[in-house]
């Protein structure tokens, strides 16, 4: 993908096109000196220098140490500055907020956690995340933020930024989160569901610009990131890897999101929490109905622990939920054929007792063909996680689609980015 973005610019040679490639070249790490430039694009030695110094005045890059030699001078190797300015990122979930601030390259450089109830609604939600990304920034010294990127359990329209019927997220429908983040940090606003911001973050620490991969994240709802050749599969409205909402076989109960029979509403992480209270309050007995007969309450966390610790309960529950999921994925492997799939969110706390069954059951209904080279892993455990995967999905965006559009004004620009 890095290679694909460098060489977008073919051999075009007039000096923006030029400056942009070598930018590139040297972001993406595939030219680290100036006679490395030079081999790769075929310029001059006076154009390169012409247009490093260029790109150096401008900001974009700077000098770095010096390189081994190859019999004369040591050539002075150049870097890309990715610390000349600020990625914010912005994690909502169900019942959580994460926030970070990133370098232009994805370096989390420190982020911020506070509980929160994502039904309390789309003003005061957005009021608490903005807050909190404003303490970082007050910690920090004062440079630009290039942009932002922000990642929502639910459905987005990724052209215009808003959410379309989220299932979990009462009052949000329609409502445009990029233009309250763009009103209040002026710089260009991404937005998409989180599970492609998790898909993307694997994306990261595979190292793998062209895997072919399923991130499934399973807590509070149910979502899926597709990555094909690894590039996002958003679909045509956005819709796409949205396996919450598809039909179990004989399944009747409602689910948040209207219809009947989802695959949410049997094995969401929710629904595991209502099926634990009905069990208990039906004389199910153990740890799991201790605490909840103390008082304490029962949420996706607590059962993936319950499990792990042993309470036949949780268990059941949990493995129960990992054959829905499974069968729900084999689907996608049949028709999608990726080569890993990551089992993610609270669920994946499970390990073993929860990836077992999703492999059981995507091995036993997918195609032999589709499953001969299949890997299915959990996700790492790290909370930063989705902050990683935002800054990705900005800095994809950045350099990977606008760049023409707003190099030559030195930074990106809310117009600069959208223009044609």
């Amino acid at each position: 993908m890095a290679k694909e973005s460098a060489l977008r610019f073919g051999a075009q040679t007039d000096e923006v096109t030029s400056l942009l490639r070598i930018v590139n070249l040297v972001r993406t790490g595939e030219a680290s000196t100036r006679p490395e430039i030079g081999r790769l694009t075929g310029l001059g030695r006076g154009v390169v220098t012409q247009r490093v110094e260029a790109a150096i005045e401008m900001g974009f890059l700077k000098d770095g140490e010096y390189g081994p030699s190859s019999g004369g001078r040591a050539p002075r190797t150049l870097e890309f500055d990715a610390g000349q300015a600020y990625i914010v990122t912005c994690a909502l979930g169900a019942l959580h907020i994460r926030v970070g601030l990133a370098t232009l390259d994805g370096e989390i450089l420190s982020h911020a956690h506070r509980a929160w109830d994502i039904v309390r609604g789309p003003a005061e939600t957005l009021d608490a995340a903005i807050a909190l990304v404003e303490e970082l920034l007050a910690q920090v010294d004062d440079r630009p933020i290039w942009a932002v990127a922000v990642g929502v359990p639910g459905p987005v329209d990724y052209e215009s930024g808003a959410l379309v019927a989220p299932p979990i997220m009462p009052g949000w429908n329609g409502f445009n989160v990029r233009r309250r983040f763009e009103q209040r940090f002026d710089a260009p606003v991404w937005v998409d569901n989180d599970s492609n911001i998790l898909a993307l973050a694997e994306r990261v620490h595979r190292r793998a610009d062209t895997v072919d991969l399923i991130y499934c994240k399973v807590g509070s709802g149910i979502g899926a990131g597709l990555l094909s050749r690894g590039h996002l599969h958003r679909g045509a409205n956005g819709a796409a890897g949205d396996i919450g909402h598809v039909r179990v076989r004989d399944s009747e109960v409602l689910c948040r999101c209207g219809k009947v029979g989802c695959l949410e509403a049997e094995a969401g992480g929710w629904a595991m929490v209502r099926d634990a209270d009905q069990a208990i309050a039906d004389g199910a007995t153990g740890a799991l109905a201790a605490r909840r007969q103390n008082g304490e309450p029962i949420t996706p966390e607590v059962l993936t622990l319950a499990a792990i610790d042993g309470d036949a309960l949780a268990i059941s529950l949990v493995q129960r939920s990992a054959r829905l999921v499974g069968e729900s994925v084999a689907a996608l492997v049949n028709m999608f054929n990726p080569g890993v799939i990551v089992i993610g969110g609270a669920m994946a706390g499970a390990g073993e007792i929860y990836l077992a069954e999703v492999r059981q059951r995507v091995y036993e209904l997918s195609l032999p063909l589709a499953t001969r080279d299949l890997a299915i892993v959990s996700s790492l455990k790290d909370e930063s996680e989705p902050l990683r995967g935002a800054a990705e999905l900005a800095i994809e965006e950045l350099f990977e689609v606008s760049l023409p559009r707003w190099f030559a004004s030195g930074r990106p620009t809310i117009e600069g980015v959208k223009a044609a």
